[in-house]
């Protein structure tokens, strides 16, 4: 499971969504997929349960969908928005 960072915060709107790292000053634009995703992690749902819920409703492969999901929590963990617990 991940759990956004402290100090983060974001919003979603029609075009996606923003991140927010209070910390460092930074933000990060996301695309429509990417702000549900992270949407769902401040849900606190698992990484599989992202997979399953953003292949139903994309109608796309799980492993497609998996791919996607893991390396963009890679890439978020990386810059410190999001820790794997």
């Amino acid at each position: 499971m991940y759990e956004i960072s402290a100090g983060v915060r974001s919003t979603r709107n029609k075009d996606g969504g923003i991140v927010l790292d209070i910390k460092r000053g930074k933000i990060f634009h996301l695309n429509g997929v990417a702000a549900l995703v992270f949407e769902r992690l401040g849900l606190r749902r698992t990484r599989t349960q992202i997979v399953h819920e953003i292949s139903q409703e994309f109608d796309v492969s799980t492993e497609i969908v998996e791919n996607d999901v893991t390396e963009f929590l890679e890439s978020l963990q990386r810059e410190g928005l999001v820790q794997g617990l």
